[in-house]
């Protein structure tokens, strides 16, 4: 398999092929502002120095962090450190996780199966660590005679594995808590996303808090890299995406979501997701 170095081309090489793509990344690239997309991610930090925020939730990196990431979660990488930032990145297409899976073994369960102790991080083990890059290693030197059903091969192996770990951990009931700098933000963004389904203004949130429109805008974008309204948008499309798979009508995924009227929720959506909500149901629901 041919390494990458760009996420996008990786991104965009998962979906076209309905396979998965491996990208090696030392520098940054343009940064994305909150996003979701149809892949799944596996964030692989090498040399930490980067902050996640996932959802409702901020994650300091450190080198060896794992992060999984599914096609519903809306998320942003801000930069705490201006040094070096190596990490590997893998983008899969859902359908081909569960092509490998079998009756016995959901190869995907380590981004679908959710508790209220979640976390999007595992922190590996330096043997973790050693196996995940081994067979990162053997994936993209892989050539000659059979050199696709070895790829194939082992990135089943290397999916066992993470799924193995993710099961010790739930198994441990260790909870790993997300941080963020500010007790504050932990609070607005609990507000955010258990009040989703209405409409909230920078205004809403200072009564709430009773703090200053100015301050509350200013404390959550230091804490998180991006704005309130960039991260509520992203929030309500990733949501609505998770909702019109289950087979909910457009419209009223549109008023579950928060959005003030249709217009604005197909503009959003679009502009995001590339498709109208109506076509992404009927993707998803044939």
């Amino acid at each position: 398999m041919k390494e990458l170095n760009s996420c996008k081309e990786a991104m965009a090489s998962s979906i076209e092929n309905k396979y998965f793509s491996i990208a090696h990344l030392y520098k940054d690239e343009k940064a994305m502002e909150m996003h979701i997309h149809d892949c799944y991610e596996v964030y692989f930090s090498i040399s930490g120095g980067k902050q996640f925020l996932i959802d409702n939730k901020v994650y300091d990196i450190a080198p060896g962090d794992l992060f999984l990431i599914n096609q519903y979660d809306s998320h942003y990488l801000t930069q705490i450190e201006k040094e070096k930032h190596e990490r590997i990145v893998i983008m899969i297409d859902p359908d081909y996780m569960k092509e490998i899976s079998s009756k016995e073994t959901n190869l995907d369960a380590c981004f679908q199966e959710r508790d209220d102790k979640f976390s999007h991080k595992i922190s590996l083990t330096s043997e973790q660590q050693s196996r995940f890059l081994y067979f990162v290693n053997k994936i993209l030197t892989s050539n000659g005679y059979g050199h696709d059903l070895l790829e194939r091969a082992t990135f089943t192996e290397l999916f066992v594995l993470i799924n193995q770990i993710v099961n010790e951990k739930n198994s441990d009931k260790v909870e790993d808590r997300p941080s963020t700098y500010n007790e504050q933000v932990d609070a607005i963004l609990s507000y955010l996303n258990n009040n989703i389904q209405y409409p909230i203004s920078i205004g809403d949130l200072s009564k709430q808090f009773y703090i200053s429109e100015s301050y509350i805008c200013r404390i959550f974008k230091s804490a998180t890299g991006t704005t309130i309204n960039k991260y509520m948008t992203a929030r309500r499309i990733s949501i609505a995406k998770s909702l019109l798979a289950e087979g909910i009508g457009v419209s009223d995924v549109c008023e579950k979501c928060g959005f003030s009227d249709y217009s604005n929720f197909l503009k959003a959506f679009t502009k995001s997701v590339g498709i109208s909500p109506k076509k992404y149901s009927q993707n998803c629901n044939r």
